[in-house]
């Protein structure tokens, strides 16, 4: 498949700055935010066909290349459940480590924890989910069981003077629950925080939530957990991803989960479309004359590679238009 170079004319690559002067009247925005990528991770563990291991290396190269300060390489769970990152260790060991970004790996039970080290992981995430029932489908056990496997990689993390990053999913809807409630959403967190996560992702695991229902969630959350240790993670199933992360922001949220490409989405979620795009993350922040530290063009050039790669169009709105001025 012949390659397409993504460009941003050089009007576009000014006007988001050139935007960034009105924003006053819509409330206080973080001066910078902290990007963290997860396309190599959540992006690509759903791929019917196994993507090789050179091509997750350079793909997170690629990422390296842009400026993200936080790469989520892989995850180490057993084959037999996720076979797309059967490769884990491979992909771990294979990629440059840039002076200041950080490559975090999943972990969902301490033998992937200690395996995890033995690979070199310097910081790892556990997960969780503010669902009775999505728990149940998806890892089997009670939410109070998923904390009691999660004590144990903390503890040996805490040991091991490893930083830990905790996830809960459906924070703000569920595809066997519906609608998820805040207090709950706020216990879990407050339970992942309590046990040493340093940071709390909160996901929109099937894309349902809208800007009212995020503002509602945080505003629960923030009575139990600092803003500075929460981080939103917005699937962009029904277009609210940007929407619901630009509420966020106003709210104080500094810390962004997203996927190059938009790579990725909930297998439970009907319609699900991705996660929500780095790029278009990157470029509504760099009209809000917030930093990121990203570069845009490099960003692009490693979506479309990826893109070429797995042989399907991008879910980025940036990308796209850039494709076609």
């Amino acid at each position: 498949m012949a390659s397409v170079r993504c460009t941003l004319p050089r009007r576009l690559v000014g006007l988001a700055s050139l935007r960034a002067v009105s924003t006053s009247s819509m409330g206080a925005f973080p001066k910078q935010v902290k990007i963290v990528e997860v396309g190599p991770r959540d992006g690509l563990q759903n791929e019917k066909n196994v993507v090789p291991t050179p091509v997750k290396i350079k793909l997170i190269d690629m990422l390296s290349e842009a400026g993200l300060p936080v790469i989520e390489a892989t995850s180490f769970v057993s084959p037999k459940w996720v076979p797309q990152m059967a490769d884990h260790t491979e992909v771990l060991k294979g990629i440059q480590k840039f002076p200041g970004i950080n490559y975090p790996v999943l972990t969902p039970n301490l033998k992937g924890f200690e395996a995890a080290v033995a690979a070199g992981a310097k910081e790892v995430s556990v997960f969780g989910a503010a669902s009775e029932l999505f728990t149940q489908k998806n890892i089997n056990c009670s939410i109070e069981e998923s904390f009691r496997r999660m004590g144990g990689v903390l503890e040996a993390a805490r040991a091991a003077g490893i930083p830990v990053r905790g996830y809960v999913s459906c924070v703000l809807g569920c595809p066997y629950e519906g609608k998820i409630s805040p207090a709950k959403v706020a216990e879990v967190a407050k339970k992942l925080y309590s046990m040493g996560c340093y940071e709390i992702s909160l996901g929109d695991t099937i894309g349902v939530g809208t800007p009212g229902l995020m503002k509602d969630m945080l505003s629960a959350v923030m009575r139990d957990v600092p803003v500075a240790a929460l981080a939103v993670h917005c699937h962009d199933t029904y277009g609210q991803a940007l929407a619901n992360t630009l509420v966020a922001l106003q709210m104080g949220v500094s810390v962004v989960d997203s996927s190059v490409a938009g790579l990725g989405g909930c297998p439970y979620a009907q319609g699900a479309s991705g996660n929500l795009a780095t790029e278009d993350l990157v470029y509504m922040l760099t009209g809000l004359g917030i930093h990121t530290g990203v570069n845009l063009q490099k960003l692009l050039e490693a979506g479309d590679f990826i893109c070429q790669v797995l042989n399907r169009k991008t879910s980025s709105k940036v990308a796209q238009a850039s494709c076609k001025l």
